[in-house]
């Protein structure tokens, strides 16, 4: 991948991380850089950007010390993901994953053509989640 994109989708990974750039920041970023999609990996502390032609880059991510919950609670995965969107002056992204890792996310993924987020648990169950208009 050209380092100009690897720059690019680690901008926007610290972005997320410190709380300097928000959600529709991030995928607007990543769609202008020609991404389509990435993933996070809470096992692994790992995110991946891809590329229509399956160029991709995977970045370390923080560590987030919470365990995920074994059983995949959809109701609290929700209610993070609520908490998100309103702008509340207590969000942090470090929190939202925590918050969703103790609902039993073990990792999501943004598809920016599909306008989702599919949210996935240990035993692959599966939250969907459209962007809001």
């Amino acid at each position: 991948m050209e380092a100009r994109l690897t720059e690019i989708a680690d901008a926007c990974l610290q972005g997320a991380e410190t709380d300097t750039m928000s959600f529709p920041q991030i995928v607007g970023a990543l769609m202008d850089a020609g991404f389509e999609s990435y993933a996070i990996d809470f096992r692994r502390a790992s995110a991946t950007y891809y590329r229509p032609d399956g160029d991709n880059v995977v970045l370390a991510t923080r560590a987030i010390a919470t365990p995920i919950a074994a059983c995949f609670d959809e109701a609290a995965i929700v209610a993070a993901i609520r908490h998100a969107q309103s702008g509340a002056a207590d969000y942090t992204y470090n929190g939202f994953c925590a918050r969703v890792m103790a609902g039993g996310c073990a990792g999501y993924i943004v598809s920016f053509a599909g306008r989702r987020a599919l949210y996935y648990g240990r035993t692959a169950e599966t939250h969907v989640e459209l962007f809001p208009n």
